[in-house]
Formats: structure tokens, C-alpha cells, sequence
């Protein structure tokens, strides 16, 4: 809630700074529309430290965005608690309405491996934390930046921070068989 009321504050008083400065025509509604969209772009590229161009996924980042400060809790995906293949598979259904695996490794064989290098953004990114095995799934936001339920909670982390970087196993990108079988799936369940 906390969130939430500091956003709208935020956002009413960038929009009563432009009011000060700029006249918008009354009719010029689907400009407004834009220019929301735009102050809600730069709100969350400056939260996030994503630049978000036209072509970003805004849906992806508003839905990351809901998440942070939730706390950790192991098995669990509610916004009591959530771990981090919860949130991935919480943040893919939302937002590519996709219904992925619920653990790391099971994700992992759902994905076409990634370098880091050549990350975009809704890749996930997997970790061997302490183990021999992946034992952490995050969602890449961009400049190096990935999304995850870590100990302290939702939070948005770099991947070139040291601890990261140090168990970074690779990157994954939805397996494009995978995406068509879900969605052939989602169809034949809407029509019984």
C-alpha cells in the first residue's frame, strides 16, 4: 500500500508540474493516454534502472513492479510470501499468459539456453546458488538487470554484482514448441 500511495503521489505531481508548464488541448485525449504511458515508462525505468524505450514490455515491468517488497517464503505464491519460481511462474501466466513449471530445474528444460550476452528482456536467468543443480530462476529485465525473489524478498538485481555473476549458470528463452502447446491448451480449455 506503502508503494502504491508513493506512486500516485508521484504521479500527480509530475502531472501538476506539466500542467504549470504545458496547455493540453481538451480534445486531445489519446495524447494524454500516451502521456500517462509515458510517465508510467519513465517511473518504473527510473525504479527499475531499465531504460524503457517504445518497444518495451511495459505489462512485464508494471507486473514486476506489483511484486516488489513481497517477502520470501519458500513453496508459496501469494503476496504473503512467494519464492523465486513462484514469482517466475506468477510473472510469465500475468504477463505472457504463459503457465510454466514451478521449479527452477523444471523450468530450465521448458527453455532454449541463452548467453548472457545475448539476454532480452523477459529471458529467465538461472543460478546454481551453493549447489551443484540451478537453485534459482529470475526474469531479465534489461541492462543487466533481473527481477527475483531473493531472501530479503521481490527485488531487482544486477546479474554483474559480484554474488550473481558468481552463480550465474545461464540465461533461457521460452521454448517456441512451448509457447504453441500452451497456447493450443489455453484454447481447447476456453471452449469446454
Amino acid at each position: 500500500m506503502k508503494k502504491l500511495s508513493l506512486f500516485i503521489a508521484l504521479f500527480i505531481s509530475v502531472l501538476a508540474a506539466q500542467a504549470q508548464t504545458k496547455t493540453v488541448p481538451v480534445t486531445a485525449a489519446p495524447e494524454k493516454v500516451e502521456e500517462q504511458e509515458s510517465l508510467a515508462k519513465d517511473y518504473l525505468s527510473q525504479v527499475m534502472g531499465v531504460a524503457l524505450n517504445a518497444t518495451s514490455n511495459v505489462k512485464l515491468f508494471q507486473a514486476v513492479y506489483d511484486w516488489i517488497g513481497t517477502p520470501y517464503r519458500f513453496a508459496r505464491a501469494t503476496k504473503s510470501g512467494i519464492d523465486c519460481s513462484g514469482f517466475a511462474k506468477e510473472i510469465y501466466g500475468k504477463v505472457f499468459n504463459l503457465d510454466i513449471k514451478r521449479n527452477s530445474r523444471d523450468i530450465f528444460s521448458m527453455v532454449t539456453p541463452v548467453a548472457k550476452d545475448d539476454l532480452k528482456e523477459g529471458d529467465l536467468v538461472f543460478f546454481k546458488i551453493h549447489s551443484r543443480s540451478i537453485s534459482h530462476v529470475g526474469v531479465y529485465l534489461g541492462n543487466g538487470r533481473f527481477a527475483h525473489a531473493a531472501s530479503k524478498g521481490v527485488a531487482i538485481s544486477n546479474i554483474d554484482d559480484s554474488y550473481y555473476h558468481r552463480y550465474f549458470y545461464k540465461g533461457g528463452r521460452m521454448l517456441e514448441a512451448f509457447k504453441s502447446d500452451a497456447a493450443t491448451m489455453a484454447l481447447t480449455e476456453d471452449k469446454q
